[in-house]
């Protein structure tokens, strides 16, 4: 009997319409949740250079006008230099939010970016600060293909909540100059400590170093090893002696730096013009300069190295989160991922994406350093409260006033 029914009705869908149909309060329910994911047309972004293309440097490169095309949401993106631009940037437009833990957080949407792709030095600052909320990452089907070691990490996990979205990282090489160094660097030494290079000439005004206070843990990583009496075991984590002894490092470092450098491209050319023959670098201006048929190749010596790490965070309070989920979805996938990759001198998240990428070719990967990824020691942003040290640890803010004393000074 129940199978006559079942059939007869099954039959008489399209004349009656006897198939079960939900309540009309579950209905009204259903179309309301359907509302509430439609893409609001529109998506702000804070980032770096080069991470949001459209084709207009390159119309090889271009992952936003199909993101458009399929969502409806326009992307807007506000390009940052350094990390206090993109602090300043995502503070802008508002009054702060409410901390984390008050009922009222996060707040309406009345946030002026709705993503910010961040590195490891500003994340936790962004999250501390309540910039930034906790992501519901069943919203992220993709987020299961992200390379292990990177899904639960530091700088954007915290306290058990996913924070960002990882997009990009990279390690920072000792880039040299090959006629100096016939055989690669095997410690950092040559541009922390005075000596004559085998070339027979000194290092100094011939090295640079980074110009952001995040450098002091390349100084703490080199300690670390060459006097591990220090007690030095995480770079990002440095109590009071310890970050002293560093910045002892730092301060006779200083007569030997022709440029402390920021902007990769100055970098590029100073190795091609300014004598430059090492210096801490980045995939991209190693690319860059072997293209140009400059005499450099990059190393991790054998006191490892510092890298970066960007993770897409979604603004509290941010206008567009459903673009925004739609966005985060779309930069995990394997094209994608590959394609900015091959643009930034930087390696995937996305494992998958080293293959068959046609923009990063067969070897992309591997000069961007991705086998190097168990030796990187990610930049994190420095707190106060840390496990290394029970009398707890110096914060970033100290290593900012510091690192800019140093590098002023003359």
């Amino acid at each position: 009997m129940r199978s006559l029914i079942a059939v007869g009705c099954g039959i008489a869908i399209t004349l009656t319409g006897c198939s079960e149909q939900p309540p009309a309060d579950a209905s009204h329910a259903m179309e309301m949740d359907m509302a509430s994911l439609a893409p609001e047309g529109q998506l702000d972004i804070v980032a770096w250079p080069d991470y949001i293309e459209r084709g207009e440097s390159d119309k090889a490169y271009d992952w936003v006008t199909q993101f458009e095309a399929d969502t409806g949401c326009k992307v807007d993106v506000k390009v940052v230099s350094n990390a206090d631009e993109m602090m300043a940037a995502m503070k802008s437009g508002g009054p702060p939010p409410s901390p984390p833990g008050d009922a009222s957080w996060p707040p309406a949407g009345n946030a002026p970016y709705d993503l910010v792709i961040a590195s490891g030095d500003v994340s936790l600052h962004l999250i501390r600060d309540g910039v930034v909320q906790p992501l519901g990452i069943e919203r992220l089907p993709a987020y299961s293909s992200i390379e292990p070691r990177l899904q639960q990490a530091p700088w954007h996990f915290v306290d058990g909540k996913h924070y960002g979205v990882p997009f990009q990282w990279g390690p920072n090489f000792l880039m040299y100059d090959t006629r100096t160094f016939k055989t690669p660097p095997q410690s950092w030494s040559v541009v922390f400590e005075e000596q004559k290079l085998p070339d027979g000439k000194s290092n100094k005004g011939r090295v640079q170093a980074y110009g952001q206070p995040i450098y002091i843990a390349d100084a703490a990583l080199y300690l670390a090893a060459r006097r591990p009496n220090l007690g030095i075991t995480d770079p990002y984590e440095l109590n009071a002696a310890q970050f002293e002894e560093v910045l002892q490092v730092l301060r006779g470092q200083r007569p030997l730096v022709q440029r402390y450098w920021h902007d990769a491209n100055v970098q590029v050319r100073d190795f091609q013009n300014e004598g430059i023959v090492a210096s801490g670098s980045r995939a991209f201006q190693a690319n860059t300069l072997a293209a140009n048929k400059a005499p450099v190749a990059t190393t991790v010596p054998q006191e490892g190295a510092t890298g970066w790490a960007d993770s897409t965070m979604l603004a509290a309070g941010a206008r567009h989160p459903n673009c925004a989920y739609r966005w985060m979805e779309w930069s995990l996938s394997a094209k994608v991922q590959g394609d900015v990759a091959a643009w930034s001198g930087s390696n995937p998240v996305v494992p998958k994406a080293c293959e068959a990428n046609e923009l990063l070719g067969a070897d992309g990967c591997r000069k961007n350093g991705i086998e190097h990824i168990d030796k990187i020691r990610f930049w994190r942003t420095p707190e106060a409260s840390c496990k290394s040290s029970p009398e707890g640890c110096v914060p970033y803010s100290r290593w900012e006033t510091e690192y800019a004393a140093i590098t002023s000074a003359r």
